[in-house]
């Protein structure tokens, strides 16, 4: 992103304007299903009251059905505000990061220890012995 147009960027100051840009979009993201659920309601809204769009499902449900409809829409909205402003501050790029250092460093502890293991109980000969033991000849080739 903004290395292509900055390459003399540090790393740290790439990573927050990288991190600034992520945001920025998620914001706008937001804002754009905001403007497209509002539209969306009015559109419903239209649908039912004017053009009488839906009126056989609000005789039998005696409700209006364009509520439920801009109800469950108005869910998914939440849902997306939640992601962007409050589950992004907790788990956002940082946090991953941080998991991700930390989940390499246990993986290389259990690395470490396994390599301790084999080491003990299968141990490399010493390089005076293996210099100590003559060389092994090649076996004759077979004629054809």
């Amino acid at each position: 992103m903004a290395s292509s147009t900055h390459p003399n960027i540090d790393p740290q100051q790439r990573f927050l304007i990288e991190n600034a840009q992520r945001r920025v979009k998620q914001k706008k993201n937001l804002m754009r299903h905001f403007v497209i659920f509002i539209a969306g309601s009015v559109l419903f809204i239209i649908l039912d009251l004017v053009l009488g769009f839906g009126k056989e499902i609000n005789e039998t449900t005696n409700s209006n059905w364009f509520v439920w409809a801009i109800l469950i829409w108005f869910f998914f909205f939440l849902i997306h505000f939640i992601n962007v402003f409050v589950v992004n501050r907790f788990m956002g790029k940082e946090w991953e990061e941080k998991q991700l250092e930390f989940l390499i460093e246990k993986q290389q502890k259990k690395i470490n220890k396994l390599q301790e293991k084999i080491d003990k109980d299968y141990p490399l000969p010493s390089p005076e012995v293996a210099n100590n033991e003559p060389n092994q000849p090649l076996p004759p080739k077979p004629s054809v």
